[in-house]
């Protein structure tokens, strides 16, 4: 696995161009602020055992791996073993170009022609770019990585699309997670959604809480663009922050794991065929021909006071 390295003073990050552009570890002063690859990712080419990847050109899931845009029905790659839905678009499942490295700063390409057997991957071609950046945050006691991801369509239709990341940060039961939300979708047995609810009281997120017991899989609407985890065993407090066309927080814990992931993403589940149905407000946008799109998401780590 080729890897590249960045750094700025006690900040290190590592990146993967050939696997799927993930992260593969970010450290701060030798500790962990996101999960670190195991052991097994590089060999297995297991994109999911990673520290994050990109979500493009959409988030979670497309049901039944079928979507609908205006008027006519693509057939799409069951991309998840046995998974009866697309999921998370195709760029975590590709091989990324390097474009332009620096001491604290790379840019990674991803071609999709959308051409022969392709297509049912993605029905339409598209240039992908992600920039990742260290930086010293504004107090000196703080490291801040910035990842950008941009769009462009390179054909001459318009179609859907969504952007997102899928960063697993690293947590144990007394780690305390804390963000702000509007309301969250129930799901079904197979993560599609059912009904918006307002957060219940049995996910007081608003205010810190500890990870103890929590089983989590649910996307969070109306997220008001930031969220905090503290994590004592570490020393670290990280800061997620995000765009704000990232209004939607996907955030999955399962029992007793050693992380959290908190996905920050521009649309809800299964957005396009929602839409496609008559629903509003899912974040679902359209890019037409040679228009490119872009948000960023940042990581700061800082030390526990």
């Amino acid at each position: 696995m080729h890897s590249i390295e960045l750094r700025i003073d006690d900040a290190v990050l590592r990146v993967a161009p050939d696997l799927g552009a993930a992260i593969t570890s970010y450290e701060w002063r030798e500790r962990p602020v996101l999960r670190a690859a195991t052991d097994a990712a590089p060999g297995s080419r297991s994109v999911r055992m990673t520290s994050c990847y990109p979500l493009v050109p959409y988030s979670n899931r497309i049901r039944d791996a079928r979507l609908r845009f205006r008027g006519r029905d693509y057939a799409l790659a069951r991309n998840f073993g046995s998974h009866p839905h697309a999921i998370h678009g195709l760029g975590w499942q590709r091989a990324w170009s390097v474009a332009a490295v620096q001491r604290h700063r790379v840019q990674l390409t991803l071609d999709h022609a959308a051409d022969d057997d392709d297509k049912v991957n993605w029905p339409w071609p598209f240039r992908a770019t992600q920039t990742f950046e260290l930086a010293r945050a504004v107090t000196p006691a703080a490291v801040v990585l910035s990842v950008t991801l941009t769009l462009v369509n390179a054909g001459k239709e318009p179609f859907p699309f969504g952007l997102g990341w899928h960063p697993f940060f690293v947590a144990d039961a007394a780690t305390t997670v804390a963000f702000g939300a509007h309301q969250m979708w129930e799901n079904d047995a197979t993560q599609l959604p059912l009904r918006r609810i307002d957060v219940p009281a049995a996910l007081p997120f608003a205010s810190a809480r500890p990870l103890a017991g929590l089983a989590i899989d649910n996307v969070f609407t109306g997220w008001q663009g930031r969220a905090v985890v503290t994590n004592a065993s570490t020393g670290i407090r990280a800061t997620l922050a995000a765009d704000r066309a990232c209004s939607n927080l996907v955030v999955y814990a399962p029992p007793r794991a050693d992380f959290i992931a908190l996905e920050p993403v521009t649309h809800e589940t299964d957005a396009f065929n929602r839409s496609a149905l008559g629903a509003t407000q899912t974040g679902c946008r359209t890019l037409p021909p040679g228009c490119a799109f872009s948000c960023t998401m940042r990581v700061a780590a800082s030390a526990l006071e």
